[in-house]
């Protein structure tokens, strides 16, 4: 089985509001062998330790190649040389990463609003059984305007690479120096990460919505898998205090429809305290 996991770290801030990137790749220890890992909210300078956690992470993961989309680039305090503060997606995989995309999400002006930047980070993966298109990204959750327009980008995204993979070269070809002859883009994909919309939310059936074109729409991995039960909260399991909000969904896993029959099991890791969410594991039978 190919297994997915996604992740809001958080920059390794847990509930109790502790930083420990040790306890985060602990409790994805804990969880289960992947094969890949979806991580939002990684930091370099934003959470108050200094700490490089792009470079932390390929330090404590041995044995997997990784890549970062960075979606806040900001100034650190001090010199003009100091480190930049830095944040935003990483993914990183026991399996070749033969090409990465790094795309910058719409952000448009909405009064009122405290949003950030915020990117997607789409890989090619050279799985024992072909080529797979993995996505991960973090939408905006103070916004809806916002949320609205990525979710948009996505489904370009989505429309654009299914093209690509028609018309490029075969899957398998060999990367060559020239960029002109990268390898194609995967027709096969998944999308996951935080996406701060409820199940049922409008963004949530915009974005699994039909394209009106040969392009395969996203499937919810969760329905696939778990067809009629309620989606498992992912967001304040383990909030504390009184005043504690019910907890709820915000993270997700989708598959292209080609590649829904391949799905077969979904779970959230609820024990675990190394964030506020939860992490969410997906299996598939590629080979099936």
């Amino acid at each position: 089985m190919f297994k997915l996991i996604t992740w809001n770290i958080q920059s390794g801030r847990s509930p109790d509001g502790k930083t420990d990137l040790a306890r985060i790749i602990a409790c994805l220890e804990r969880f289960a062998r992947h094969d890949i890992l979806c991580l939002q909210e990684v930091s370099a300078g934003y959470d108050g330790s200094g700490e490089d956690q792009f470079a932390a992470l390929r330090a404590r993961l041995p044995g997997h190649a990784g890549v970062e989309a960075i979606a806040c680039d900001t100034a650190s305090a001090g010199a003009p040389d100091a480190p930049r503060r830095r944040r935003g997606c990483m993914i990183l995989s026991r399996h070749p990463l033969v090409q990465a995309f790094r795309h910058s999400l719409p952000r448009p002006f909405d009064a009122g609003a405290p949003g950030m930047q915020r990117v997607a980070l789409e890989v090619t993966v050279a799985t024992p059984a072909g080529l797979l298109r993995v996505t991960t990204a973090q939408l905006e959750h103070s916004s809806r305007r916002q949320r609205t327009a990525q979710v948009e980008r996505l489904r370009e995204l989505q429309r654009e690479a299914w093209a690509h993979a028609r018309l490029e070269a075969p899957a398998g070809a060999p990367a060559l120096p020239d960029p002109c002859a990268a390898p194609p883009r995967a027709a096969p994909a998944l999308l996951a990460g935080d996406f701060n919309m409820l199940p049922g939310s409008p963004e949530y059936l915009r974005l699994i919505a039909p394209f009106g074109c040969a392009t395969p729409p996203l499937r919810d991995c969760w329905d696939l898998a778990q067809p009629c039960r309620r989606h498992a909260p992912t967001v304040g399991l383990h909030e504390p205090g009184p005043g504690a909000i019910a907890p709820f969904t915000f993270d997700y896993v989708f598959a292209s429809a080609d590649l829904a029959g391949k799905v077969r099991r979904i779970r959230v890791d609820a024990s675990e305290q190394g964030s506020s969410h939860q992490a969410l594991l997906v299996e598939l039978d590629l080979g099936a």
